[in-house]
């Protein structure tokens, strides 16, 4: 079973994120499990598993609740018998179930992915259907950051930014610089990147005289 556009929509934007189709059925723990859709991430994602249940065509009973719930509840219970570390994501595509989801949610991550409005491709239809999807299923995508604005010189920007320009003219920026650099990894990094600018400046060759 392919499922409905809204499916293949959801399966086409994952794939766009690096998952990748498994196969269905599929077996774990020599139990045979039927969804409409299975996927995997890689690389960081390698243990994410996305299920995905189709409360539109209600394919392999997914327009009932119990049901989708006593099957997954076997799929946690196949993977914790073969000690497996996949993080089990469900994503019920349609409308929502009205029984059972409350106790799924208790085995596994949920997402609900209604009124997304696709083309005649079965694509989002525009930006605004586009970042719908992606809201819906936002915990499954890379963390993506905003482009940062071009240097401001009205007294926006980043704090970073703003402090920079606040530092009396002719200040050795060498400093400034190295701890910026290492504001990224934390309070140790910048530290550190202190203390290698400082006894860099005290280091002299013998027969030199401070400055």
């Amino acid at each position: 079973m392919s499922g409905s556009p809204l499916v293949l929509a959801i399966q086409a934007r994952l794939r766009g994120a690096g998952y990748y189709a498994l196969s269905t059925p599929f077996k774990i723990a020599g139990v045979e499990f039927s969804f409409t859709g299975a996927m995997r991430g890689r690389d960081g994602r390698a243990l994410d598993l996305v299920i995905l249940v189709d409360t539109t065509t209600g394919d392999f009973g997914d327009r009932d609740g119990a049901r989708v719930r006593q099957r997954i509840e076997a799929l946690s219970r196949a993977l914790d018998v073969t000690a497996s570390r996949y993080v089990v994501t469900v994503i019920l595509a349609g409308a929502m179930l009205t029984e059972g989801v409350e106790t799924l949610s208790e085995t596994c991550r949920v997402l609900q992915v209604d009124g997304v409005t696709l083309n005649t491709e079965g694509r989002p239809a525009d930006e605004v259907a586009a970042r719908q999807l992606d809201d819906r299923i936002r915990v499954l995508l890379p963390l993506t950051l905003p482009v940062p604005p071009a240097k401001a010189t009205d007294g926006s920007g980043s704090a970073m930014e703003q402090l920079v320009r606040a530092l009396p003219a002719g200040t050795q920026t060498a400093l400034v610089d190295a701890v910026i650099a290492a504001s990224s990894t934390g309070e140790q990094a910048v530290t550190d990147a202190a203390a290698l600018i400082i006894n860099a400046a005290l280091q002299y060759e013998p027969g030199e005289e401070l400055p």
